[in-house]
């Protein structure tokens, strides 16, 4: 079961941390390409957003807020392979990063890797009870085994 859009839940693509208090002339580079690609995520235009993304991460690949928006651009573009090796090495620098759990159990569920969805669903619905979105990703994982 997969959805026509990118994984929604708890606000992405969010810079958190101050991720962009250091920037640089490369770095203001980066963040311009980030900025648009979030446009057209917004706008609902993956492609273009996919593009502007990958920019900014080929200049900045240490910020995660790249990796998120560019995992939901690859994710809409039903490209869910690219979008949870996204999602799995933001979790890689990130382990806490609930939506990131969420998202990758989304991608590992339209990939039929129902295991490993539901593992990640897990853990997103553990990280935060709360959240409905998760939740019914959990139950979609539980829906699919």
């Amino acid at each position: 079961m997969t959805s026509a859009g990118p994984p929604e839940g708890a606000a992405p693509g969010r810079p958190t941390n101050g991720e962009w208090a250091d920037q640089t002339a490369e770095g203001e580079g980066a963040y311009e390409f980030f900025q648009a690609g979030r446009r057209f995520l917004a706008e609902r235009h993956p492609g273009q957003a996919a593009m502007y993304l990958e920019r900014a991460l080929r200049l900045a690949p240490d910020k995660n807020s790249i990796r998120e928006a560019l995992g939901r651009s690859y994710y809409a573009l039903g490209m869910y392979e690219s979008a949870a090796q996204e999602f799995a090495e933001l979790l890689r620098r990130a382990p806490t990063n609930d939506y990131a759990h969420f998202a990758l159990a989304r991608c590992l569920l339209a990939l039929d890797d129902v295991a490993g969805a539901l593992r990640a669903a897990r853990l997103a619905v553990a990280m935060a009870p709360d959240n409905a979105d998760y939740r019914r990703a959990l139950d979609d994982c539980l829906a699919a085994g």
